[in-house]
């Protein structure tokens, strides 16, 4: 018996722990904080969407979906990203549905990467990107985005990412608009990104479920296959969830060549092979007939950041712009609680307002010990009521 191990857990995710959004979560219920730390909506999705998937139960489609998605998701997926691209996918051979943008990154991943090749990350990133690294037997390469000495948002340095291309490098990831920091990346950075993808032979993965959460004119979503000579080079991700408050549906997809969904389609097939049948008919019900469902969220957004964004500044936090996303970077290092973990338990227990520690979204955990993320996709009223209890921070 003393031969046992304290966890079964395989050595690759043996260093990732529990997910921060679950710890957060869980934390906040115990607190009866408000959840300002996991990225969810408090309010319901479009009434099309659910009206569809129930329609569908009811008419029998309870059995398995093709692989890569039933006809009319995959069809309206095409279409939807025609209007926004320009580009012509085949919903068929280059578009495939997966549970979410989460699996599509898996499938992705596994599918294309062999252990010894290298990947290049973007930091700090959504938590899975690591991990889903580790399960593929790659080796991640990080560039680090800062804050601008401007304080206008973050950004990367130009030889960092350079020097990060060598002849092993498989892929890159990138995700824009960018959780946490709310970044957009412009087309000047984009186009960085495809010229070395191109001299070096590199798949860019672009990881693009805030596509519609946009909040400036000046700063538009741009895909990057759209940019010249990266339509067949780019793997594009995305999901109905955040731009239709439909998270937990987790329908996501993944639209590349058929080199590359080949490869999406070769571990997404042992992953979940498919994805709810009646959610999927329901997710093509309002990705074809959007209406003004995404122009009102988006509306609701940039309110309550900017309302939120004020209020911080009030109470002393240095705010970093949020373009994109429903996300808001802040800098805790003035109220002197410690690190952002210690600083993110403070709230949600004295507080009653929880936050997420950016830090775990880091491989140098350090670059985020002073920042701490806010969650605005919620109703108004859960905004106001966090502010108020916000505002006992100038006691404390």
């Amino acid at each position: 018996m003393s031969g046992l191990q304290p966890t079964a857990t395989c050595e690759r995710l043996r260093p990732f722990g529990t997910s921060i959004f679950a710890e957060m979560t869980a934390l906040a219920n115990e607190h009866k904080a408000i959840n300002l730390a996991q990225g969810f909506p408090d309010f319901d999705g479009p009434h099309i969407a659910k009206a569809a998937a129930i329609d569908a139960i009811q008419s029998g489609h309870s059995q398995y979906a093709r692989m890569f998605g039933v006809p009319v998701l995959n069809e309206a997926v095409s279409a939807a990203f025609k209007n926004s691209s320009g580009l012509s996918f085949d919903p068929d051979r280059e578009i495939t549905v997966t549970s979410g943008c989460t699996e599509a990154l898996a499938a992705t991943i596994l599918g294309l990467l062999n252990p010894g090749d290298e990947i290049i990350l973007f930091e700090p990133f959504y938590d899975s990107y690591r991990a889903c690294v580790a399960m593929s037997g790659a080796t991640a390469r990080y560039v680090a985005l800062t804050p601008r000495t401007d304080g206008a948002g973050f950004e990367f340095d130009e030889s960092q990412l350079r020097a990060s291309f060598t002849s092993r490098t498989r892929a890159i990831l990138i995700n824009t608009p960018h959780n946490p920091t709310g970044k957009v990346f412009t087309r000047a950075e984009l186009e960085l990104i495809a010229s070395l993808c191109l001299q070096y032979g590199v798949i860019a993965i672009t990881d693009e479920v805030y596509e519609h959460l946009t909040y400036e004119s000046s700063l538009p979503h741009i895909h990057l296959a759209g940019l010249e000579g990266m339509r067949d080079q780019t793997i594009t991700l995305s999901s109905l969830g955040k731009s239709f408050s439909l998270t937990g549906w987790k329908i996501g997809w993944a639209i590349a060549a058929p080199r590359l969904t080949a490869a999406v389609r070769a571990a997404h097939q042992f992953l979940t092979f498919t994805t709810a049948t009646p959610l999927q008919i329901g997710a093509a019900a309002i990705i074809a007939n959007p209406a003004d469902e995404i122009a009102r969220v988006v509306q609701l957004y940039r309110s309550n950041r900017d309302l939120l964004s004020s209020t911080l500044r009030q109470l002393g936090f240095r705010i970093y712009p949020s373009h994109g996303t429903y996300f808001l970077m802040a800098d805790h290092s003035s109220f002197r609680k410690g690190s952002d973990v210690e600083f993110c338990r403070f709230l949600t227990s004295s507080i009653k307002v929880a936050t997420i520690p950016p830090s775990s979204f880091y491989e140098h955990a350090d670059l985020g010990r002073n920042l701490v993320r806010f969650a605005f996709c919620k109703k108004r009223e859960t905004i106001e009521a966090a502010i108020d209890r916000l505002k006992l921070l100038s006691h404390s």
